[in-house]
């Protein structure tokens, strides 16, 4: 009973709207997902270390998709120490549902980042104050607790060309052994292929459960010419269910995996609520040798013997080295910050966008609307059998195909699809909040969408030649920093979106989805009625107003060769211009890759921590600054 009067306070804590809280399904699966757990689950959550160290060999800032990798790997070493850092707290039962996802955002786990907003290339304007909202985990596990949890590589031809680059060791074939280092994929026919592997920490599998409309998503496929294959394996083109980090009908976020098992070695300590404010650096050798961080209301200070490792993601990451000295002389000289290493740090930030919105009536009670789901039943499935509308990631469907832009000749599509079989209106308010719309676009388009049956899709850029920066407002490093994505500042970004929505719009067409009367919502924002409905004038007007993105920013703390003048890290990670620093995380890609950017991140982190594992078995931990 205990148990389940924590579930229900932890609700009340997330501010669910009353609509919400009415819904007695989630209540009730909530409290046993933790009953679940207790009697299922060996592995108890991470222990919040009390006494820190004064010093340890490897001090982590971030406990999210990369650090808890790290943490893991680098604590595998008996006799060397290790401090994790993170600026958040725990998981609870709400993140664990993978049907709930959407309340984690906005909440106590959440950075809850803003883009600044446009200037001569306009987007988000139908959010309120020109701004998208940009979740991003400040929790153990970072967005791993927040995302879909879809499972995505990327493309080969991503990390071939980073290693063309000059990043050696970064290869399609250099890369996917880690990939199935961390694999533990639970669906046999995937298993058995050499794509993917069984026995690692992070556990994949398809959804138990999908909706009639992720079978007509298939067959729409088929009928364009995609095959339904497996978008991790050989090649990427084509159609398929979901993967995703799900383990039992539950999320499996980096800290479950990785941390949760091996939560009482040692030579491990967890510091929750503990946000990293500046590197210690020394001025005259620049080493860096510690960190400063906050906790419990006082500043605090920690040494690391061997290494400081930042895998504080694409937002925390650039911060924190700017406020530390390291970054771009002119930006830091204007705050008054010493420099102590001239880098383009916050530079070349890349995402992943689209349109938001694109919605499809049909005619059957085929899809998932929160009304019919919130049943009696449909929790007891739940609770007893780990299977039913709960477990569903909220994207039933990928696809990876290929506009007239694209390359052909070569499997390397430039157009992901988010399938759903919902829309924004399925839980209307709290989509509103998430996304920031305002109240008269979302009152115009799509709260007359109300009682309809609808499906969606999301359009994704994949390769966006638009990229943007990250900059301090102050010295004060509990003021966020300017986040700039830039979107759509080349043309040739929007015309591949508007050529994705009309493949979108063929998938309707097709007899998979008219045998539901499948059809596309019509209504124009009140931004766009001056464009002829369908027209490439209008969905530019679309995409500039409800611009999505699934929050995947990346390199902005870029990887390279000395040679490149962009570059902030070398192949091994390492930060130039300082020594004992690297940065683990996905900041370091040098071009966004193909695909959702959880995994790949993961990946960062296993190879990453190889990395530091054979330099200082080796004797190269004192190496020189280049």
């Amino acid at each position: 009973m205990a148990t389940i009067i924590t579930a229900v306070s932890n609700i009340a804590n997330f501010a669910i709207n009353p609509v919400t809280l009415a819904g007695i399904v989630p209540l009730i699966a909530v409290g046993m997902t933790v009953f679940q757990y207790s009697t299922f689950d060996p592995e108890s959550h991470p222990i919040n270390v009390k006494q820190i160290l004064p010093e340890y060999d490897f001090v982590i800032i971030g406990g999210g998709s990369a650090g808890a990798v790290v943490a893991n790997r680098l604590s595998e070493m008996s006799n060397w120490t290790v401090l994790l850092l993170e600026a958040g707290g725990d998981e609870n039962e709400i993140s664990d549902i993978p049907a709930l996802s959407g309340y984690t955002q906005l909440s106590d786990l959440d950075w809850k980042y803003q883009t600044a907003p446009p200037g001569d290339s306009p987007y988000c304007l139908a959010m309120v104050g020109d701004q998208c909202n940009w979740p991003r985990g400040k929790v153990l596990g970072g967005s791993s607790v927040l995302n879909a949890m879809i499972y995505v590589r990327g493309n080969r031809h991503d990390y071939d060309n980073w290693e063309k680059m000059g990043n050696t060791g970064w290869s399609w074939e250099n890369v996917l052994p880690y990939f199935l280092k961390s694999e533990d994929n639970r669906n046999p026919y995937l298993a058995k292929t050499p794509y993917h592997s069984t026995g690692g920490y992070l556990t994949v599998q398809e959804p138990p459960w999908h909706t009639p409309l992720a079978v007509a998503f298939l067959q729409a496929g088929m009928e364009l010419g995609y095959e339904n294959r497996d978008v991790n394996g050989e090649k990427q083109t084509g159609f398929m269910i979901s993967q995703g980090t799900i383990r039992r009908g539950s999320r499996c976020s980096t800290a479950k995996a990785f941390l949760r098992p091996i939560r009482l070695r040692q030579n491990l300590h967890i510091a929750m609520f503990a946000q990293v404010t500046k590197l210690m650096i020394n001025p005259q050798t620049k080493r860096v040798y510690g960190v400063k961080f906050a906790r419990n209301k006082r500043f605090h200070k920690v040494r690391a013997r061997k290494e400081v490792i930042l895998s504080a993601g694409a937002i925390g990451s650039p911060q924190i080295l700017m406020l530390s000295g390291i970054g771009p002389a002119d930006h830091l000289q204007e705050l008054g910050i010493p420099v102590l290493s001239d880098l383009k740090v916050g530079h070349n930030l890349q995402d992943h966008v689209g349109l938001g919105g694109l919605t499809f009536i049909v005619n059957a009670p085929i899809t998932f609307q929160k009304n019919r789901f919130q049943t009696l039943s449909v929790g007891l499935e739940y609770i007893m059998n780990e299977r039913g509308p709960l477990t569903t990631q909220g994207v039933e469907g990928l696809a990876f195909v290929n506009t007239k832009y694209a390359n052909k000749s070569i499997d390397w599509p430039d157009m992901q699809f988010h399938f759903a079989p919902s829309s924004i209106n399925s839980d209307g308010e709290q989509i509103k909040k998430i996304t920031a719309l305002r109240d008269r676009d979302y009152n115009t388009v799509y709260k007359p969408l109300k009682d309809a049956e609808t499906w969606t899709i999301l359009p994704l850029l994949l390769r966006p030649k638009s990229s943007g920066w990250i900059r301090l407002q102050s010295t004060n490093p509990f003021q966020y920093p300017i986040i700039n994505p830039n979107y759509f500042t080349h043309k040739e970004d929007i015309d591949i979106i508007t050529e994705g929505i009309r493949i979108a719009h063929a998938i309707s067409n097709t007899s998979a989805f008219q045998r539901f009367g499948s059809r596309p919502h019509r209504i124009p924002f009140p931004g766009c009625r001056n464009f002829e409905w369908d027209t490439d004038e209008y969905w530019e007007c679309c995409i500039r107003h409800f611009t999505f993105t699934i929050y995947h920013p990346t390199s902005t703390c870029k990887m390279g060769p000395d040679t490149d003048p962009d570059a902030v890290v070398d192949p091994r990670l390492r930060v130039y211009g300082v020594s004992g620093l690297r940065v683990i995380d996905a900041s370091i890609m040098p071009n966004i890759v193909s695909g959702n950017t959880n995994a790949p991140t993961i990946m960062i982190g296993e190879k990453g921590s190889d990395m530091i594992k054979e330099d200082w078995m080796n004797n190269y931990g004192n190496e020189q600054i280049r």
